[in-house]
């Protein structure tokens, strides 16, 4: 004798489990990032098929487990590289969030931002607000060693006498 309600009931418990299972999923890709982290695993962890993790968590969140780690690691990737405080390089970067490449990283960064990694390096270094590491053109660094005249803070051009 099952009343009504009581399938209700056990239904609304069922998905507020599969919520809890899809939330953990989430939380383990949002701390272990920068780790190999495959599907599989994802999903045996989650107790379900992957196949159903992956319909589940694009319901719930609105991407593939899979592109949501992609995301966390380019989200994460261009925060480094737009710190002023650290002199990261784009490979440097690609490694420290879990890319397996520069050249992966590079491709899946300007797919989600639009907007090359090297790109993101260069703007990031004009407009840093100290003058002496500002240069509009890091290749005249590159090739002097050192910033050209005209970009130190104290440079004033030379008056012209008209005699």
């Amino acid at each position: 004798m099952c009343q009504p309600a009581w399938g209700r009931a056990l239904t609304t418990a069922r998905r507020l489990s599969d919520l809890a299972r899809l939330r953990r999923v989430r939380d383990r890709i949002d701390r272990e990032y920068a780790r190999p982290l495959d599907v599989e695993a994802l999903a045996h962890e989650a107790n379900m098929p992957a196949g159903r993790l992956g319909r589940e968590f694009r319901l719930a969140y609105g991407k593939a487990p899979y592109a949501y780690l992609t995301a966390r690691r380019v989200e994460h990737a261009t925060a480094l590289l737009r710190r002023r405080d650290l002199t990261v390089t784009e490979a440097e970067a690609a490694l420290t969030v879990g890319f397996p490449s520069p050249g992966i990283f590079r491709t899946r960064v300007t797919e989600l931002t639009g907007t090359a990694p090297a790109a993101t390096h260069r703007r990031r270094r004009k407009t840093s607000p100290s003058g002496p590491t500002t240069y509009s053109t890091p290749r005249a660094l590159l090739s002097h060693g050192r910033p050209p005249a005209s970009h130190h803070p104290d440079h004033r051009p030379a008056e012209r006498n008209p005699s």
